[in-house]
């Protein structure tokens, strides 16, 4: 089976490789009999996105990933389809083991196999990558770096087998370079590394298969990480009964709004009505009140003189959202020390987070951070480029600095809470533009106010927040504004969206 629809338990390199041999020992299925059913697999996938291929280039490295890919031009070739198979050298051929020697020695004479070199020509209309395994550490090295490069190079479609090679399987960072597919088939499991980090850039279109494996075999084995799925959206937001009122659905405060950053507290406040708050308040610079109301005039707006003079206004709050538009300044302070006044959920975001990595404040268990690889890395000490190498590590060494919920926002958004991690698959390169962070931040204070635990509320937040910005996209990415997603989080929250 085949499906585009991804499970949401997440397993490492690691644990793929034992529940192979999980697989092999307690379910009496042959190893090279998994290879077939993962060669079968792809060859099904690829004629149904490209029905009109009948001539493949199959590089094909000297492992288990390898054999798949043998495996897949065999039967290629029984088809009748010219097959051509590409190797780093005849070490590939020659030193291959276990299932992966029983796929070459399978393969038909007629089928030309050629040693890579520089001036090769590729003989097909679609590249099917089966040069790395999932179980990569290190960078890739010549010749097999050059063949990524010629892949890459190629305008060629392509077909990645369980994982683009190059990719990190756990990670989603490069191992050096990596083959840049159009998609890519994961086999039993569902990887980590193709959805976070540069796994979205290089896997394409994402599919899996079970290759038939029964649930059993996962009994007993703790997923690495779990996917964000709208299932667990439906699950958490019944419908509301008649009698419902606005106090069932709690009252939010947001601060922030600093001279001349209105826009972030006003985005914020409206996407916490459409995520479903039944109050928000708004304490912001007074300057701010007239284009609040007026922009969204379901919220009470307080101008903010002396910080002291709202204590009052958060006696009657279930959650806090602190920072957007907040500044660093002495009249940011006083209101940072107004919030951690609260002893209710918080939301820190923008600035409240610079002000957390200069040492000010720290999240505590009750909290939720939701900072961008520029803001996790003034947190950590660490440059954006080392906080995108190892996005997991980071969203763990953020948790375990600050406590509280940890959102690392990027392609492939990371949620940690105690060691447990979340992924969000959703989302669009549109997205990336000025007020986003406002829009989420909204969304999570909103869900918490509502009676969500912080940790459920981050992941469900997040799943909102990118699943509306894809509904927001379909007119187009380029040109999208963070505004544009306000009507959608309503569609998404009232389980009203467009079918995938």
């Amino acid at each position: 089976m085949i499906s585009r629809e991804l499970p949401v338990r997440i397993y490492s390199a690691a644990q793929c490789k034992a529940l192979d041999r999980r697989a092999i020992n307690t379910l009496g299925i042959s190893g090279y009999a998994l290879m077939q059913r993962a060669a079968h697999s792809a060859l099904a996938l690829l004629r149904s996105l490209w029905p009109e291929v009948r001539s493949l280039s199959v590089w094909a490295g000297g492992g288990n990933n390898g054999g798949d890919a043998v495996v897949l031009a065999r039967l290629a070739h029984e088809l009748g389809w010219q097959v051509q198979v590409i190797i780093a050298n005849s070490k590939t051929r020659l030193n291959a083991s276990g299932e992966a020697a029983a796929a070459w020695a399978e393969l038909p004479a007629p089928v030309k196999v050629e040693t890579f070199n520089k001036a090769l020509q590729i003989q097909g209309e679609l590249i099917v990558d089966g040069l790395l395994g999932i179980g990569l550490k290190g960078e890739v090295r010549p010749p097999v770096s050059e063949m990524i490069e010629m892949v890459n190079r190629s305008g060629l479609p392509v077909l990645s087998l369980d994982q683009p090679s190059g990719l990190d399987a756990d990670t989603g960072s490069l191992l050096g370079c990596a083959v840049k597919a159009d998609a890519t088939l994961s086999f039993i499991a569902n990887k980590l590394g193709w959805l976070t980090g540069q796994g979205p850039a290089f896997s394409g279109r994402r599919y899996w298969s079970s290759l038939g494996l029964p649930e059993t075999v996962f009994e007993g084995m703790e997923p690495f990480a779990y996917l964000s799925s709208k299932t667990q959206l439906r699950d958490l937001f019944p419908r509301r009964p008649a009698t419902a009122h606005k106090g069932m659905y709690g009252t939010l405060c947001i601060i922030g709004g600093n001279r001349g950053m209105g826009g972030s507290i006003i985005m914020a406040a409206e996407a916490a009505l459409r995520a479903g708050a039944g109050r928000v308040v708004l304490l912001t610079q007074p300057e701010h009140i007239a284009a609040s109301l007026a922009r969204v005039p379901e919220v009470m707006v307080h101008g903010v003189n002396d910080p002291n003079d709202c204590l009052p206004l958060l006696q009657g709050c279930n959650a806090l959202v602190v920072g957007p538009g907040l500044g660093q300044d002495a009249w940011a302070k006083a209101l940072l020390g107004l919030a951690e006044s609260f002893d209710g959920p918080r939301v820190y975001d923008a600035d409240a987070l610079n002000l957390m990595a200069a040492g000010q404040l720290r999240a505590g268990e009750n909290a939720v951070c939701t900072p961008h690889p520029g803001e996790a890395g003034r947190m950590l000490g660490l440059s954006v480029k080392q906080i995108q190498q190892d996005r997991v590590a980071a969203v763990l060494n953020l948790e375990r600095k600050f406590g509280g919920v940890q959102v690392l926002k990027g392609a492939g958004t990371l949620t940690a809470y105690r060691g447990r991690i979340e992924v969000c698959d959703r989302g669009n390169p549109g997205m990336a533009t000025a007020g986003m962070g406002d829009i989420l931040s909204g969304i999570i204070g909103a869900l918490i106010a509502q009676g969500l635990s912080p940790s459920d509320a981050a992941a469900c937040g997040v799943y909102i927040h990118a699943r509306a910005g894809d509904l927001a996209a379909a007119q187009g990415e380029r040109g999208l504004l963070a505004s544009d997603l306000l009507r959608q989080i309503r569609r998404v929250v009232n389980h009203n969206e467009i079918e995938d």
